[in-house]
């Protein structure tokens, strides 16, 4: 029970702390006008029934004012701003009128000043005007004495403007920071689903292609039929590893594995896959992000194209590295004849690192896919043991 109690009250506690001070946190002050209210009951007060009303506005005045400034719909209004100025001139109506105690409503109209205006160039402008009318109201009234009300008059206005605008920034970093988390899990979200995507899609593709040439092969040819059996196994072995390190964020893929795959992947699917490189050795970075899109291009010929050949060409310069997919079968699209989700999945990736795909008919017929990225400028991956090096080249299958 005592522990259920406990509970209770942090998760209480955290709420106020979230939803940080109101307008109750400015009620007390109000206490500092007892010494008007004790003027008016001790009879001393010339026209008590006068200050008994003054004294009425003024509280009801301050109360609507503190509520509305926590309010940020209402505090800016005009309706906020002319209350305001009703409780300035009751307060200076009060003051000059009665002078001694009523002079400490001059720091409650501080605290409602400050409330409202919170920081900013409007502080400025009219914190300085109301305390020199406010040091000269109190030094006619009471002389010299009273320069402690002037004091505090410009203290109240100015700390609590200040400490109520550096709550209002804490709450907008907070609600920034949850904003930040919520847009963290989705990247990681869409993250996760595009790898999933491009590893399920080539790696169920190869299998079925597998699948099908070794039952073709079984009749004929069982020696053959069962090598290719044990591809399926090792394609389904390398996906489960694969799917774990994508599940734990680590996956980098090489240009050179991945150009292997989709050799295997496209001669399995009776399509000639040409395969050539030239340039200098990429960064790991660049070949991570090219594999991926090696990976797609050669899912998409074997499972949507119908081609008969393929040809795969790596292209790197001193700044720029460029990757050409073309084949001589269709376009791979969806149901609607819009790009896949792969292809917009790779254009996201390359975008984010500088690069751009284009992907589109052939002009000698078919369906070609280039992707471009900066040579030596991409970040590093994060996981070395996951970046394999480059190939030195890969001739023709």
């Amino acid at each position: 029970m005592r522990n259920r109690w406990r509970k209770r009250w942090r998760e209480r506690c955290a709420t106020r702390e979230e939803r940080g001070p109101s307008g109750l946190s400015l009620l007390p002050w109000l206490l500092m006008g007892m010494g008007s209210l004790s003027h008016l009951v001790s009879g001393e007060a010339a026209n008590p029934w006068l200050g008994v009303a003054g004294l009425l506005a003024f509280n009801t005045l301050y109360i609507a004012i503190v509520f509305r400034a926590f309010d940020r719909s209402r505090r800016e209004t005009t309706a906020t701003w002319a209350l305001l100025g009703a409780l300035a001139a009751v307060t200076f109506a009060l003051a000059i009128g009665y002078g001694r105690e009523w002079l400490l409503l001059f720091p409650l109209l501080g605290l409602a000043f400050g409330s409202v205006a919170r920081g900013g160039r409007r502080l400025r402008l009219l914190t300085f005007p109301l305390v020199a009318a406010v040091g000269f109201v109190t030094f006619w009234r009471d002389g010299w004495d009273s320069v402690g009300i002037v004091y505090g008059t410009f203290i109240s206005t100015m700390v609590t403007a200040a400490i109520l605008a550096l709550n209002e920034t804490v709450g907008e970093l907070r609600a920034t920071r949850e904003e930040l988390a919520r847009s963290a899990v989705e990247k990681e979200r869409l993250r996760f689903s595009r790898d999933l995507h491009d590893l399920l899609g080539h790696t169920l593709s190869v299998i079925v292609v597998k699948s099908e040439a070794a039952r073709r092969l079984a009749p004929r040819d069982l020696d053959a039929a069962l090598g290719q059996v044990a591809d399926i196994e090792s394609v389904g072995r390398q996906a489960l590893t694969e799917i774990r390190e994508a599940v734990t964020g680590y996956r980098e893929g090489s240009l050179g594995t991945e150009l292997d795959r989709a050799r295997d992947a496209l001669s399995s699917a009776d399509v000639e896959p040409v395969v050539r490189r030239s340039g200098p050795p990429l960064e790991p970075a660049a070949e991570a992000l090219l594999g991926w899109v090696v990976r797609e291009a050669a899912t998409n010929v074997v499972r949507h194209a119908g081609a008969t050949r393929c040809e795969i060409v790596v292209a790197s310069g001193p700044e720029r590295v460029r990757l050409t997919v073309t084949d001589d079968g269709r376009a791979p699209t969806t149901g609607t004849g819009t790009p896949g989700s792969g292809l917009r999945g790779l254009r996201e990736r390359l975008s984010a690192a500088g690069g751009t795909l284009a992907a589109g008919p052939s002009p000698n017929g078919g369906f070609r896919l280039t992707a471009e990225l900066p040579a030596a400028e991409l970040p590093a991956p994060g996981d070395p043991d996951t970046a394999a090096g480059p190939d030195t080249a890969a001739g023709t299958a």
